[in-house]
C-alpha cells in the first residue's frame, strides 16, 4: 500500500494547487521540531462537508491558541476546500486542512517571526474502526492522562497534543484492541485518542464535561440529536468505577462518525437500539 506521500493528486498549498508528491517542507519547519501546528479534520457526505464553517472557524481558534494566526479568513479556506474536493472529484471524502509555522529566521523556541503555512487535502477513506460499526469497538485504557488546562490550550486542535494519543493507540493496538480511552488528570474518563465518548445507563446518556479536552463537533451534534428525541443528556465528570453499571457506549468524531464500544479494559456493553439509532440518524442528517 502507498505512503500518503506517494500519491496521484493535488494539494492546496498557501494558495496553489501543488502536486501531491511536491507537497513538501523544509526540514528545519518550525512545527517539526516544537508542534507549532494546529489542524482539522473534516467529512465531505455528498460533495458538502459536514459543518465546514465550523472546522474552518475552529482552525483560527486554535491558531490564536497557539499564539498565531492563519493567513487566510474562514471565506477563503471555505473556498480552498471546496476546489480540493473538485480537484480530486471527490463527493464522499476525509478533509484535513493544517496550518503551520514554517522555516523562517527563528529556530529556537520563539518563533514570531516565521511565517504561517497552511495546506488542505483530501482523500477517500473508510470507517475509521473497521467493522466496529457492527461488533463495537474494542479499547484499551491507557496510562497516559489528559492534561490540566492550566498546563496546555487543550480545546485547541492542536497536533502536539497528540503525541500521547499515538502511544497509547500503539500500545491499544498491540493488545488487540481499536482504541485506547484516556482519564484526565483528576481521574475522571475523558475521551479515546481521536474521539468522544457517551454512555447509556436507564435510557438516559452520561458523557464526560468537556472541561479539560476537545468539545468535539461530532459530539456537540450528536448532544442536539439526542436532545431532539427527548433523551436526557448528562455531561458531567464520571469515574471509571461507574463502566461497570454503563450498559451501551460508543465514540464520537469526524474520523469515527458514530462507533460502538463493544469493550473497555474489562467493561463490556452491548450494542444496543439507542446506540444504533443514534448511529443512523448521525448518518441521515450529515447525508441531508
Amino acid at each position: 500500500m502507498a505512503g500518503y506521500d506517494d500519491r496521484d493528486g493535488k494539494i492546496w498549498m498557501d494558495g496553489t494547487m501543488v502536486d501531491w508528491r511536491d507537497a513538501n517542507v523544509h526540514i528545519l519547519t518550525h512545527a517539526m521540531h516544537y508542534a507549532s501546528s494546529v489542524f482539522e479534520g473534516e467529512r465531505a457526505y455528498n460533495g458538502k462537508i459536514f459543518k465546514s464553517r465550523e472546522h474552518s472557524e475552529r482552525l483560527h481558534f486554535s491558531a490564536g491558541e497557539l499564539d498565531f494566526e492563519v493567513p487566510y479568513t474562514v471565506d477563503q479556506i471555505e473556498a480552498a476546500k471546496m476546489q480540493v474536493l473538485a480537484e480530486a472529484g471527490l463527493t464522499d471524502a476525509y478533509v484535513r486542512c493544517i496550518a503551520w509555522r514554517g522555516a523562517g529566521p527563528d529556530m529556537g523556541v520563539a518563533s514570531s517571526h516565521n511565517p504561517v503555512h497552511l495546506a488542505i487535502a483530501a482523500w477517500e477513506w473508510g470507517a475509521y474502526y473497521g467493522d466496529a460499526k457492527t461488533k463495537g469497538a474494542k479499547l484499551d485504557i491507557s496510562k497516559w492522562k489528559r492534561p490540566s488546562p492550566e498546563t496546555i490550550p487543550v480545546h485547541a486542535k492542536a497536533a502536539g497534543l497528540y503525541m500521547i494519543c499515538t502511544t497509547s493507540k500503539h500500545a491499544a493496538e498491540a493488545k488487540g484492541c481499536s482504541d485506547a480511552l484516556f482519564m484526565d488528570y483528576r481521574g475522571y474518563v475523558a475521551e479515546a485518542t481521536g474521539a468522544n465518548i457517551f454512555f447509556v445507563k436507564d435510557g438516559e446518556v452520561h458523557t464526560p464535561l468537556a472541561d479539560c479536552f476537545l468539545n468535539g463537533l461530532t459530539r456537540q451534534t450528536v448532544i442536539g440529536i439526542l436532545k431532539e428525541r427527548g433523551i436526557a443528556v448528562h455531561e458531567r465528570h464520571i469515574m471509571p468505577d461507574e463502566m461497570e453499571g454503563f450498559e451501551q457506549c460508543w465514540l464520537t468524531g469526524t474520523a469515527a462518525e458514530v462507533t460502538p464500544v463493544g469493550m473497555i479494559g474489562d467493561y463490556t456493553f452491548e450494542v444496543g437500539a439507542l446506540t444504533q439509532e443514534i448511529g443512523a440518524a448521525y448518518e441521515a442528517l450529515v447525508r441531508s
